[in-house]
């Protein structure tokens, strides 16, 4: 990238880490509170420094801290550090393997850990622990070795990973095609109409907060999104489903059930994490602090992965059992829920 108005910037010291183009509908809104809305863990000190140094640009122009951000603009922030596929430091983390041969392995990811690395999150990913232990691991399009689909660093369950260039096209292609099985199971706010139904609405960045996903009805906006839902069991003020993907799209399940009223329990980024449904007594108040204490995450879990073998075309289901957070969470409220009966 030429910068004639800094003759000593240079692509060694300075790394393109984020591009955004302004929605349609952007009000004007300085440029640092707009990219504290779009980038995840960054903080005011960090991006004000990049304005100090003339790293933000809108327009591939060099803009101030204070510059309003209007609709149609380009904006890039550059930072002194290089981005993630440049860091992939192996790390010596165990991992939870369930199966492995020699072109696929499927991994159980614990809650709070992240899948690759990225803007706050270099060091501690599955992606470090994955290329310690396996060496020439293949990269996709957004060098991400071995990755095929990913799940939020608070979602816990099943991947799978491909240890060969054929094993991931041929397992990207049936995420792609929606052949692939994949079942979640959240416990969800509220005590759910319908004991089935489907979810279908496009999926795109929220326009006020964008570190949100949101469900836009209007043709052309976003990426189509459907989720099949069952009801597991109902608890009262919560309920138990299972969530089937027929798309797989960032954040679907927490976007999804919040649109229809349902808002993950404890999914703090979409207000889960407060009292949604039940009553204003103190005692009850106290009981759902010690539930978010029990399961301090949002409550989903990547439960079955299926698909077929990339080289023997078998089809292959794994199931996880529900970490230890998220069963004592869904006790907890099945004793409330047994004793308010």
């Amino acid at each position: 990238m030429d910068n004639p108005e800094n003759p000593d910037f240079s692509q060694d010291d300075l790394f393109e880490h984020y591009r955004f183009v302004a929605s349609k509908g952007q009000e004007p809104l300085r440029v640092d509170k707009f990219l504290m809305n779009f980038i995840e863990n960054a903080t005011r000190n960090k991006i004000q420094k990049a304005a100090k140094d003339g790293n933000i640009w809108v327009n591939d122009q060099i803009v101030k801290q204070n510059y309003k951000v209007k609709a149609g603009d380009e904006v890039k922030v550059l930072f002194e550090h290089p981005p993630y596929e440049l860091l992939l430091t192996p790390e010596d983390i165990p991992l939870d393997i369930v199966y492995e041969d020699e072109v696929l392995l499927v991994v159980n990811k614990p809650a709070g850990m992240v899948v690759h690395p990225g803007h706050g999150n270099y060091s501690g990913t599955l992606i470090n622990a994955l290329v310690y232990h396996f060496d020439n691991l293949p990269n996709n399009s957004s060098m991400r070795p071995g990755l095929v689909h990913r799940i939020d660093k608070d979602t816990s369950g099943l991947l799978v990973v491909a240890k060969t260039e054929a094993a991931m096209t041929y397992l990207a292609k049936q995420f792609f095609e929606k052949t692939s099985e994949r079942e979640y199971v959240a416990l969800v706010w509220g005590n759910m109409e319908l004991d089935q139904g489907t979810i279908a609405g496009n999926l795109a960045r929220h326009p006020k907060n964008r570190l949100q996903m949101a469900v836009f009805e209007e043709e052309g906006v976003g990426k189509e999104a459907i989720t099949h839902y069952k009801v597991i069991e109902r608890l009262g003020y919560v309920t138990l489903v299972s969530c089937k993907l027929e798309t797989g799209r960032t954040h679907q399940i927490r976007v999804h059930m919040k649109h229809i009223g349902h808002t993950l329990f404890n999914d703090e980024r979409y207000g889960g994490d407060k009292i949604l449904k039940g009553t204003t007594f103190t005692k009850y108040k106290q009981f759902v602090d010690n539930a978010f204490k029990i399961l301090p995450r949002q409550a989903l879990h990547a439960k079955t992965l299926g698909f077929k073998h990339p080289l023997t075309g078998q089809s292959m289901r794994f199931d996880s059992e529900l970490p230890n957070d998220m069963a004592a969470g869904i006790e907890k409220w099945r004793s409330y829920a047994r004793h308010s009966n």
